[in-house]
């Protein structure tokens, strides 16, 4: 997946009574592809021994509906944890009895946040913005493909490469994505044989340079971002696996960093541009709904990054792409600045711009990395 590869062609497709604008990626490595987890870190919430009025049916666990003091500096009931303006952050539990695995706020026990016991939506919220920022040092290691790989400096240029700025000092992300990559053999040495199973059959189940570097270096409090799921619907080994390997690899990444300490958090794929009308529309398919599967299956927190992606899309006004007949406008104006020639990788505008949206979605969510977050 090398820069000067990237060269396309528009096609209009007529799908039903809809007509749909797509652009064809030529050689890149990364065609068109084809419910949320939560953050499992553990979560604190303020004090044991709070002043905040909330239930108190489970003392000290941040239960279902007894944590979240009206405005407690400690939370539920008479020794609960939650607190609704507390250190713990704005949501006392909310669906789950208990906080998570360690129920301190914070990848390092900093920074309480939006989650605060028990997450917005289930286990473990880790802390987040609202709470102290993040003091103990932790990495952000990255695990993807090409949208993710650093790039540049010219066209193609990842997300990850433009990550490190929305983090405080405390906070180093290490980008460990590799262009043309499925997590096939981003994970391991795969040949380029079919086995009678399906599967790409494996040189060796050593794992790849860049996991062992990772496996070697995390730590209790960092976190592991994955996104895959673009390379991955190559017919041909060594990318090709199906959606059911895909997910099983996934939730093997996350039970390993777990091992260490560490918590992952699964990225459906960025899309590339495709219309429908004046609105953009998914492009990747199976493997994205696979990601967001594996979050659920393996109780792992999901960034939707096709769908936020999707809506940024239609946000800045991309649609309707233009016909065949100005295919020289896709090099200009706000898609060309916005994306290489190919329209699924990123120029560096655009790589900065997805940054964003995966940051603000670590806010949003309450995850204990967002303490860790620059305002």
């Amino acid at each position: 997946m090398t820069a000067g590869s990237h060269r396309t062609r528009s096609r209009r497709l007529a799908l039903s009574a809809l007509t749909v604008t797509v652009i064809v990626a030529a050689g890149c490595g990364s065609s068109p592809g084809d419910s949320t987890p939560v953050d499992a870190a553990g979560g604190s919430g303020g004090g044991a021994t709070g002043t905040g009025a909330g239930g108190a049916t489970i003392p000290g666990t941040g239960g279902a509906t007894g944590t979240g003091g009206v405005a407690g500096t400690g939370g539920a009931g008479p020794t609960g944890t939650g607190g609704a303006r507390a250190t713990g952050g704005a949501d006392g539990g909310v669906t789950t009895p208990t906080g998570g695995s360690s129920g301190s706020g914070g990848a390092g026990g900093t920074g309480g946040g939006a989650a605060a016991t028990g997450g917005k939506t289930g286990t473990g919220g880790t802390g987040g913005a609202a709470g102290a920022p993040g003091t103990a040092n932790i990495t952000v290691w990255l695990s993807g493909d090409s949208t993710m790989a650093t790039g540049g400096p010219t066209c193609p240029i990842g997300w990850g490469g433009k990550f490190q700025p929305h983090f405080n000092s405390h906070a180093a992300v290490v980008n460990n994505a590799i262009s043309g990559t499925s997590i096939n053999d981003w994970l391991f040495d795969a040949s380029t044989t079919l086995g009678a199973d399906g599967e790409c059959v494996l040189n060796s189940t050593t794992p790849q340079p860049a996991w062992t570097a990772m496996l070697n270096g995390m730590k209790t409090g960092d976190y592991l971002l994955i996104q895959f799921g673009i390379n991955d619907t190559d017919p041909t080994c060594p990318k090709h696996e199906s959606t059911d390997k895909f997910m099983a690899d996934l939730g093997m990444m996350a039970q390993a960093a777990r091992d260490r300490g560490a918590n992952p958090i699964f990225l459906s794929s960025v899309s590339s541009i495709a219309c429908t009308g004046s609105s953009a529309i998914p492009t990747r398919g199976r493997f994205a709904a696979a990601a967001r599967q594996a979050a659920v299956t393996y109780s792992v927190p999901l960034i939707d990054l096709e769908a936020l992606s999707v809506t940024l899309y239609t946000s800045l006004g991309f649609c309707p792409l233009p016909g065949a007949d100005v295919a020289a406008t896709y090099e200009s104006g706000a898609i060309g600045a916005f994306f290489c020639e190919d329209h699924t990788h990123f120029e560096s505008a655009g790589a900065v711009q997805i940054a964003n949206l995966v940051a603000q979605s670590i806010k949003d969510q309450g995850f204990g990395l967002a303490s860790y977050l620059v305002p």
